[in-house]
């Protein structure tokens, strides 16, 4: 079997105005589908934050697969890290997409590939963002959540509607103080048995961290996500409190890790196959947390069915991820460009059972978006630039 060509599409679908600290999602998240076609007929499917400038390096990029076997995945490494500049996110865009194939061409799951089912269905937690009340045009029932007691009103829908028992609040968006009122607001209102989290996705600076850090432990976080920037920033807080640290910030790649571990910077890796490598690298890490004492989750952008895939077979199937997965997809109100729809019950979402990713493409709906992204002028996505429409004189800024 071989490669024969691969198919990059730019996708924008609509995106809520969900808050963070550089400001807001624009009107549309631009998602790159990746199509690695073979001799055979058999299509791979993958999915990578999108934007049209990534589109034409994976394009040049796609050059060294094509007459590659998809199952040589080594010999696919070797071609693409030898050359300038490549990162782990370009050899993710691609493996993907051949553990796919790999799986068509067996009839057999992804997760069978990656060593087998350890879990299912795979639990994730509930993505609870302050957000505006809706971009002109789109269907938005959520409204403005702007303060604690809309927060625990979003809180109450998602738990709901999908049955999170883990609940991660992104901060970073209002004053320390009343997003530590949310979290309390939280804790008052769901009580032990659910685990929370917080991310002020190193906003806070290391003195509003530092006093802060007694009320958080009071709330009894399950873990406190990248509160200030850096690995020594984040080691010096890691010594101040017994609640544990963990980032998809400062610790993003195999290089960080001695550093992160000679300074003590975290207690959980939110690793992330788009940016780590592949499904493999993620079970690679897997090992790495095992062997050094670290806890692991999976780091969400915004994505669709295609991703959702990968991270289900890569949580099914790594046994040292017992941190409950984030999770964008609840947020895309159904728009995506797969056949098949994710339910999530009890929080959880079963382990696709055909082969492969066990996902079909929607030519239909991938055409629709496509559509909307060619004629949509962002490049990538610019959290600050949205944020303007809002507010002209918008500037990021640390607590």
């Amino acid at each position: 079997m071989k490669i024969t060509q691969v198919k990059v599409t730019v996708v924008a679908v609509p995106d809520p105005p969900l808050r963070n600290c550089l400001g807001v999602h624009e009107p549309f998240a631009l998602r790159n589908i990746v199509q690695v076609e073979t001799d055979e007929g058999i299509v791979g499917l993958g999915e990578m934050p999108g934007g049209k400038a990534l589109k034409r390096r994976l394009e040049n990029l796609a050059q060294v697969l094509i007459g590659l076997d998809p199952f040589h995945l080594e010999v696919l490494r070797q071609r693409l890290m030898a050359l300038p500049d490549t990162r782990p996110k370009d050899y993710a865009a691609f493996e993907v997409p051949c553990l796919d194939i790999q799986g068509k061409a067996l009839n057999r799951s992804v997760a069978d590939l990656l060593g087998g089912v350890v879990r299912n269905p795979v639990p994730f937690s509930a993505y609870l963002f302050y957000k505006f009340e809706r971009y002109e045009g789109q269907d938005d029932d959520w409204g403005e959540i702007l303060t604690p007691e809309a927060m625990l009103g979003e809180a109450r829908r998602f738990v709901e509607r999908y049955g999170f028992k883990t609940l991660k609040l992104k901060g970073g968006v209002l004053p320390p103080e009343e997003e530590v009122r949310t979290l309390r607001l939280l804790r008052e209102h769901f009580g032990s048995n659910y685990r929370l989290r917080f991310d002020p996705n190193a906003s806070w600076s290391l003195e509003t961290t530092l006093r802060w850090l007694p009320a958080l432990e009071e709330l009894e976080l399950e873990y406190l996500e990248d509160p200030v920037a850096g690995q020594e920033a984040m080691a010096e807080v890691q010594k101040r409190t017994r609640l544990p640290l963990a980032t998809n910030m400062c610790v993003t790649e195999f290089a960080h890790l001695p550093s992160a571990l000679r300074l003590g910077s975290v207690k959980v890796i939110l690793g992330d196959h788009h940016y780590w490598g592949g499904l493999w690298a993620v079970k690679m890490l897997g090992h790495y947390c095992a062997t050094f004492g670290l806890g692991m989750s999976q780091h969400s952008n915004t994505h669709l069915g295609i991703s959702m895939a990968a991270m289900i077979h890569a949580a099914a199937t790594t046994p040292q991820l017992t941190f409950a997965s984030d999770t964008h997809y609840p947020w895309q109100e159904g728009h995506d460009i797969i056949k098949e729809r994710f339910t999530f019950e009890d929080g959880c979402l079963k382990v696709p059972s055909g082969p492969g990713l066990g996902v079909t493409l929607d030519e239909e709906r991938l055409h629709h978006y496509a559509e909307i992204a060619a004629s949509y002028p962002a490049e990538e996505r610019n959290d600050v630039a949205a944020m303007r429409r809002f507010i002209p004189e918008w500037t990021p800024r640390k607590w």
